[in-house]
């Protein structure tokens, strides 16, 4: 039984409204879909083909960044494909099961995300300030034990938050304005009056969002310190192009996932709602090979090899 004793409707699929399916829009969108989630197939699939063939990449640095672009692959995965096929079939819906699937890749990867992106900060912390350490702060095990300590906490607040989420009655509607399954607008048609089973989780996750983004601004204040005593002005600047574009990433990441999930809920969100939520779905994916790469003089070389037939492998 529903609060005030009206009858539960078991939800077999939920409808998905993010976007206007009207006039031009409806080839536009799936075309404007298409070519982000391409371009983020390639650009990321690129950094993982490259630093894994070239041994000049095998360093911790690579390392995590092949990892996370891995993560990117499967957080813009979680959401763009299912929204472009919907599009070509001039449907708007999606099972129940595929939302929760949904829900909890898409908290898997963006937790397991954030979480490397702490590790990257730390790695570039040791590089900087400790160098005559570097090679046994960040060994080949501990990178390998950070990385899965990263993607196990993402699972496990995935589990929590997904968990969290579909145990929640949903009787009121199934039109959920988004064109993904998104936790707040989720909460926003529940007709559970007790929404701490999913409020509880999501606390817990911007605690140790906040905690992640403190870590990282505590370890550039250290680094740009150091940077700082560097006499050489080419150092510097080779310093500030692999850090200030990793500080940039965070800030705007987590900007952008704390204004979706802690702004008040609304059974039809506005349009900059939709926005914020392609920013951290679609465009950091997109664009983290472009901010990691293309200012990488090592990633240049090594693509350069990969053109010319010539990549140093394994």
């Amino acid at each position: 039984m529903a609060p005030g004793g009206k009858n539960l409707t078991a939800v077999t699929e939920f409808v998905l409204l993010g976007f206007p399916t009207q006039g031009t829009m409806v080839f536009l969108h799936p075309m404007l879909f298409s070519l982000v989630y391409l371009c983020a197939l390639l650009g990321n699939g690129l950094i993982v083909l490259i630093t894994t063939l070239d041994r000049h990449l095998h360093t911790a640095m690579y390392f995590f960044l092949r990892s996370l672009s891995f993560t990117d692959f499967c957080l813009i995965s979680a959401t763009v494909p299912k929204f472009i096929a919907n599009s070509l079939r001039h449907s708007s819906s999606i099972s129940f099961p595929g939302c929760v699937l949904q829900v909890f890749v898409m908290i898997f990867s963006a937790g397991s995300e954030l979480y490397l992106l702490t590790v990257m900060s730390l790695d570039r912390y040791a590089a900087i300030c400790h160098p005559l350490h570097y090679d046994f702060i960040m060994s080949r095990d501990r990178c390998v034990q950070l990385t899965a300590v990263s993607w196990l906490s993402g699972c496990v607040m995935s589990v929590m938050n997904t968990a969290g989420t579909f145990s929640l009655s949903y009787c009121r509607s199934k039109l959920v304005h988004q064109f993904f399954c998104d936790i707040p607008q989720l909460l926003a048609i529940s007709c559970s009056e007790n929404l701490m089973r999913e409020l509880v989780p999501i606390l817990i996750n911007v605690v140790l969002d906040s905690c992640c983004f403190i870590f990282i601004i505590i370890s550039y204040i250290h680094i740009f310190s150091a940077v700082r005593k560097i006499p050489s002005t080419e150092g510097k600047a080779k310093v500030y192009s692999t850090c200030l574009p990793h500080l940039l990433v965070v800030v705007l990441f987590l900007s952008a996932g704390f204004f979706a999930y802690l702004k008040p809920t609304s059974e039809t969100p506005s349009m900059s709602d939709l926005v914020i939520s392609m920013f951290y779905t679609m465009v950091t994916p997109t664009f983290n090979p472009v901010t990691y790469s293309l200012r990488n003089q090592a990633m240049k070389s090594a693509m350069g090899r990969l053109m010319k037939g010539r990549l140093t492998k394994i």
